[in-house]
């Protein structure tokens, strides 16, 4: 990676929301906006681009003026989404993909300076987040030269993005600001938190 790499932000949007009684939760109101529109804010200063990882209703998401990307293989899980964004961004000239998960909402300012840290001080081809004793690795910085091996990946079937991460050489950034800035939003009861850390 260099000072002149192009990265192109993705939003992974593809979540079924299955206990969030299968709503789109990142439309759900979180403060004066959605919750996507939250994520948007967040991560709209840190790259040169913004693209949304969507399957659904394309008028559910106009309102946000970003490009959707769909899936390409058939129940991929979040790799597909990823997929689809390194193709994205290739095909608009963008040498790195930057992942936001949709349920994400405190995503922190420095989460793009830090991965890219990470892959100019590092031999690493990837740097994903992690805070507390988790690994979150939907919440990545990915090289868009790593879309054949991805695509090859999914349609060998496999569909866990760790099982995907362990055949190349990552890198794992730590956070360790409480609260955790990579805490999701799964259930009624972590958007209620999330609502209060919001004030």
């Amino acid at each position: 990676m260099t000072s002149n790499s192009k990265i192109l932000g993705l939003i992974l949007a593809g979540g079924r929301s299955r206990r969030m009684g299968g709503r789109d939760k990142f439309l759900l109101p979180f403060g004066e906006d959605t919750l996507l529109d939250h994520i948007i804010s967040r991560a709209r200063p840190q790259v040169e681009g913004l693209a949304l990882s969507y399957n659904g209703e394309a008028e559910k998401v106009a309102a946000t003026g970003l490009p959707v990307v769909r899936d390409t293989i058939d129940d991929p899980g979040p790799l597909g989404g990823i997929l689809a964004g390194l193709r994205a961004a290739e095909g608009r000239g963008f040498d790195y993909l930057l992942s936001f998960a949709g349920d994400v909402p405190f995503v922190p300012e420095n989460y793009a300076a830090r991965l890219c840290a990470a892959l100019e001080d590092g031999n690493c081809l990837a740097a994903v987040a992690r805070s507390g004793d988790r690994t979150h690795p939907v919440m990545g910085l990915w090289p868009v030269a790593l879309a054949d091996d991805l695509e090859a990946c999914l349609l060998s079937g496999e569909r866990r993005v760790m099982t995907w991460l362990a055949r190349h050489n990552y890198e794992k950034v730590v956070w360790d600001e409480i609260p955790d800035p990579f805490m999701n939003i799964n259930t009624p009861d972590d958007l209620d938190r999330a609502r209060k850390l919001l004030g």
